[in-house]
Formats: C-alpha cells, structure tokens, sequence
C-alpha cells in the first residue's frame, strides 16, 4: 500500500466540489482552488497536530540556552512545549515567538539546559497513513463547506471524518503503548 501523497489529498479535496485532478501543486497555471485546498490541508493538518499525537510529541526534549544569549531558541515547527512541573518547580514556561519564556521569574533567559516535552508539527509526508487519511477527509470538509456551503455534502464528509479520526486514535494508541502507569499522578496514587 502507498502512503497518501499531498498532492493525492489535494485532488481528494477539489473532487468534493467537482473539480478536475491536478497533475502538480506547484507552477503558475495551477488553478486558485488548487491553491486553495492546499492552504486549507495545511491549515487542517496543523490543527489536528497541535492536538499532540504519539507520532508528533517526544518527552525530555533537551533544550540548551544559546552561548552568547542565554536563551533557548525553539524550532520553527514546535506547536507545544512544557516543561515537567515536579521536576521544574521554579519556572513556569511559555512559547514566545520561536524562544521560550518564564512567566514566573519575567525572563527569556536561562542558566541551564532544560528537558520538555514538545508537540512538533510535521510534514504531511512524515506523519502515518492513518492520520493522512483523517486530515484530508476533514480538510476535504472544511473546503467544501467553505467553497459551496452545501449540508448534504457536509454531512456526508462529516461521517466519513468521523470513522477516519477513530482509525487515527486507535493507531495512535496501539503505537503508543500506553499503561496507566505512564501517569506520575496514577503511579504516585498506585503506590501508597
């Protein structure tokens, strides 16, 4: 089986509103509904991503302050960063513009490396199948419903998205291997 290209969900998404496939995304004779649907998928893509999945968030992350600045530059593509608050009692950080902030001492700058768990957004090309096919059933939706507005289609769309986020979730969560005890709370209670 191959993995759903971009280029395959935008024609998925202009098929909704009955338009032809494309060849290619890029280039100047595109069509603007092309461009349209790509923006929208991106648009989507982000949205479902900053919800944090097994496949797009690592825990203990390290971050080190830069030499020159002391502050702790954050890539382009991270969506959520936290820092661990029973290990990091004395910070409260917050994402301001591409470095990271403490709201509790009122400053960008920090004395020492620190460890966070991330949400990054990826390409569409590096997440799984299971969260393509969810992505470009919701973004065929949204740009449908923004492009004709038509509730028949709409609730059509909506089911289908509906079953294609319950198969993300369960690969999400099979991927995952989850335990209740990967929860500090539920362990320390477990314990006593």
């Amino acid at each position: 089986m191959a993995l759903t290209t971009k280029l395959e969900a935008v024609n998925t998404m202009i098929a909704v509103i009955g338009e032809a496939p494309v060849n290619t995304l890029g280039g100047t004779a595109v069509p603007i509904t092309v461009v349209q649907a790509e923006n929208v998928l991106d648009e989507t893509s982000r949205a479902v991503q900053s919800e944090g999945w097994h496949f797009n968030t690592e825990h203990e992350y390290p971050f080190t302050p830069d030499a020159t600045n002391s502050k702790i530059t954050l890539p382009s593509n991270v969506l959520t960063i936290d820092l661990d608050p029973q290990i990091y009692t004395d910070v409260d950080p917050v994402q301001r513009g591409n470095t990271l902030y403490d709201r509790k001492n009122h400053t960008d700058v920090w004395t020492k490396e620190v460890k966070a768990s991330v949400t990054f957004q990826l390409d569409f090309t590096e997440i799984p199948e299971q969260f393509r096919n969810y992505i470009t059933i919701k973004a065929a939706r949204i740009f449908s419903n923004r492009f004709l507005g038509s509730r028949e289609i709409e609730g059509f769309a909506l089911r289908d998205e509906v079953e294609a986020k319950a198969r993300a979730i369960d690969s999400d969560s099979e991927n995952a291997d989850r335990t209740i005890f990967d929860n500090y709370s539920v362990m320390r209670v477990l314990d006593r």
